[in-house]
This record gives structure tokens, sequence and C-alpha cells, in this order.
């Protein structure tokens, strides 16, 4: 996969993606700095979800925070060889670290981020800047756009949401996501919850679940209220996980489509 500069994603044996950065990334748990590197590597894996990781050189990482592995998991992170506990000011995370198998990577360590199974670092940084649920991919695009166009949204044949005035955001491997002025979304028909999830792309979002009778998920609405920068167009907007609900566009109404949310938003 030839990069513009020069750069490559380069393929391990293993099916293991991994490509240079020249980012300062920076671990933080507690008040420790547990990594501080210049030289990372993003990693990508053949399985799970397709979001890379950060690798770093040993020198680069506070190796007398690791203790090997009590209990290491089998099958996960590529056929991983060795497995760490991380161990700050007395409390100790299991599998927090990981060397993998590929040669090409020998001497570098990667961490769980604390969003994936919440045993990682308390704080992730690219540069002086703050990263959340997992390094962003540099071959990763999000566009938020104004637009014009006539979005219905039902639920249950209930028409909640109903706008010619949406954004519209296309992310790279997501369908397209319609974020609509609350003032043209029934409010009254949902309830808010306490669930949050962070993007390193968009933010913290908060949500709302469906108050009708419809078989419909829960979290099935979502907003930014304080979106990151590159895509401050859909501050305060509410969107809809096209997976669950039906979306009518310019009179022609979408396919719901099958996404790495699909499954979760069946359970």
């Amino acid at each position: 996969m030839p990069i513009p500069g020069g750069r490559s994603v380069r393929t391990t044996p293993e099916g293991l993606l991994w490509e240079p950065c020249e980012r300062r990334v920076r671990g933080v748990k507690g008040g420790t700095t547990v990594v501080d590197s210049r030289h990372p590597v993003l990693v990508w894996e053949p399985e799970g979800i397709p979001v890379p990781c950060y690798a770093f050189p040993r020198a680069e990482v506070r190796t007398d925070l690791l203790r090997p592995a009590e209990h290491p998991p089998t099958g996960t992170h590529t056929g991983s060889r060795v497995f760490y506990d991380l161990e700050v000011d007395g409390e100790r995370m299991a599998n927090a670290a990981w060397t993998f198998p590929a040669d090409d990577l020998a001497g570098h360590i990667a961490f769980e981020w604390f969003l994936r199974r919440h045993d990682g670092l308390d704080h992730w940084y690219d540069e002086d800047e703050e990263i959340f649920g997992h390094p962003r991919d540099p071959h990763h695009r999000v566009d938020a756009l104004r637009s014009s166009r006539h979005v219905q949204v039902e639920i249950g044949g209930v028409l909640v949401a109903d706008t010619r005035r949406p954004v519209l955001l296309f992310e790279t491997g997501l369908p397209t996501r319609y974020y609509l002025p609350p003032e043209d979304v029934r409010l009254d028909l949902f309830e808010a919850t306490r669930h949050t999830s962070l993007c390193p792309y968009k933010g913290n979002a908060r949500y709302w679940s469906f108050g009708g009778a419809a078989d419909v998920p829960r979290n099935v609405v979502w907003s930014y209220p304080e979106p990151l920068p590159a895509v401050g167009a859909i501050e305060g907007r509410l969107a809809f996980y096209n997976e669950a609900v039906d979306l009518v566009v310019d009179g022609e109404r979408l396919p719901r489509p099958d996404t790495l949310f699909s499954a979760s938003l069946r359970k």
C-alpha cells in the first residue's frame, strides 16, 4: 500500500500490517508516564476490530513496571509471544501489554487502551493532544458536510425526524451518517440514557433510547455536544444508527447496512 511521501505499510508473514509513525506518543497511568515514544509504529491486526494500535521500542517504555503475565490469554493479538501485567502504584493490570510474534516488530511492546478492555492506561497523547479509544488511523478519513437533502427517519412506521438541513458525515468504512438539527427530531419520543462513548475522530457522544413500543435497540440516537474541531459542523445534532432505523433520503428508502455495529445492536 504506497503512501505519499515515500512511506509504506509493511506486511508480516503473520498477516500484520505496520507503519512507522513520526508522532511523539505518550501513555499515562495515574500520574506515571509509562510510554514516551518518538519512534512508535502503528499496527493493524488481521482479525478483530479494524483499528490500529501503537507498538513502541522497548527503550521508550517503562519496562520496570511490566511483570510476566500471571494468566496470559490465548488466541489474541495474532498469536502474541509474550504478555505482561502492568503494575503502577500497587495496582496490577492483567495482560495490559504484549509483544507481537513478527520479526519485523521484535523489540516493540504494544498496550491495551482503557476503552478497549478497561485495563489499559488512563490517558494517551499524540504530541500534546489527548486522543481517545484507539490511535487515529492515518488512512481513515472523516468529512462532515452541510447539505440540503431531505432526510426522514422512521422507527416502527413512526416518523421521528424530518429535515432538509442535515449534516452528512462520511467516514471511511462506515455508512453515511445523517446528523439532524434537534428541532427537526421528535425528541419527545426519546429518553436520554447514561451511555457515552469516545471516538478519536469526533469526540465524546451522549445517547437516547426510543420510548415507543417498536423493537429497536437502546441508545439508537447519539449526539456530540462538543465535537472535535475537524467535525465541528455536527455539534449538537442528532444521528441515528442506519442499521436499526428506516432512513428515507430524497424520497429513496435506504437499505439497512451491515456494519461492525450490527451484531451489538441486535443483542
